[in-house]
């Protein structure tokens, strides 16, 4: 599959606080290759997520979630949470151009050359992943700068 090219999203959501008089929850981050649209009526896009990864539990338990389509010129951000044993997602957003979508809560990249914001409609079980079905509540267009940011036999790409 390493000779499929894909292009590459980050996908974020974000985890509400425990304790509402406590510190507040924490926005979390995944880079993913394995994401596509599934129906245009209605809007409907998925992505594949590692089973018991991070943002496959936290998805599991929080419905809204957002995705950034990323531009060429954002390889850093792919490669930044992309990373095994990362330190807190919290830092790896200090640093990065977002703003919070007003229906998900998520992070959204700046500069990204499509957001979407959505809502879990199924979780398909899928060998060691979890397709997550989502429906799409809002879309933007940040950027109509540069090229996609694609991955190819392991590594990222530019078209062109």
């Amino acid at each position: 599959m390493s000779r499929l090219a894909a292009g590459v999203v980050l996908v974020t959501s974000h985890e509400p606080a425990l304790d509402p008089e406590g510190p507040p929850g924490e926005d979390v981050g995944m880079t993913a290759t394995a994401f596509m649209s599934v129906s245009l009526d209605p809007p409907l896009v998925l992505v594949s997520l590692r089973e018991g990864s991070r943002m496959d539990d936290l998805l599991a338990e929080q419905p809204l979630w957002a995705v950034s389509v990323l531009a060429q010129s954002q390889r850093h951000i792919a490669g930044r949470f992309a990373m095994k044993g990362r330190i807190s997602d919290r830092l790896l957003f200090e640093d990065i151009a977002h703003s919070r979508g007003a229906v998900s809560g998520a992070p959204l990249v700046g500069g990204a050359l499509a957001t979407l914001e959505c809502r879990t409609e199924q979780r398909v079980p899928a060998g060691d992943h979890t397709l997550v079905i989502g429906r799409v509540l809002a879309a933007g267009l940040p950027s109509t700068e540069g090229g996609p940011l694609t991955y190819f036999r392991g590594r990222y790409r530019h078209l062109g």
